[in-house]
């Protein structure tokens, strides 16, 4: 299987193990001029910015190590410009989580780092 395919496959194994938690979608792959988010939400009243990330080893890191400080802060400047072309989210509190599958995780079983870093 090629990288987008792992990538893609990745993004709706975390889609279905969220949706089990309750959390509704309201947008996937969410792209501007800043980069993209892979999911976009609803827990409860909270809107979650997620980066979904799968590695198949441990060599460089890890999942949840790959996303670095730069990284964050090109999810936190897509989440600033989604809120401002959906302004019915922009009263909502927001939390930015990552999904991480390490090389051996299963897919109903990724590492869920809730409120993985702030603004």
């Amino acid at each position: 299987m090629d990288r987008k395919s792992i990538g893609t496959d990745a993004e709706n194994n975390a889609k279905s193990f969220l949706e089990k938690h309750h959390l509704i979608l309201i947008h996937k792959n969410y792209y501007c001029r800043y980069g993209e988010i892979d999911l976009i939400m609803l827990d409860q009243h909270t809107l979650v910015f997620i980066e979904v990330r799968q590695r198949s080893s441990l060599s460089h890191g890890g999942a949840a190590a790959s996303v670095t400080t730069r990284k964050q802060k090109r999810i936190i400047h897509t989440a600033q410009h989604f809120l401002t072309q959906n302004p019915r989210y922009q009263n909502k509190n927001c939390r930015f989580d990552v999904i991480a599958y390490e090389y051996d995780a299963a897919p109903d079983k990724p590492l869920w780092y809730k409120g993985a870093f702030n603004l």
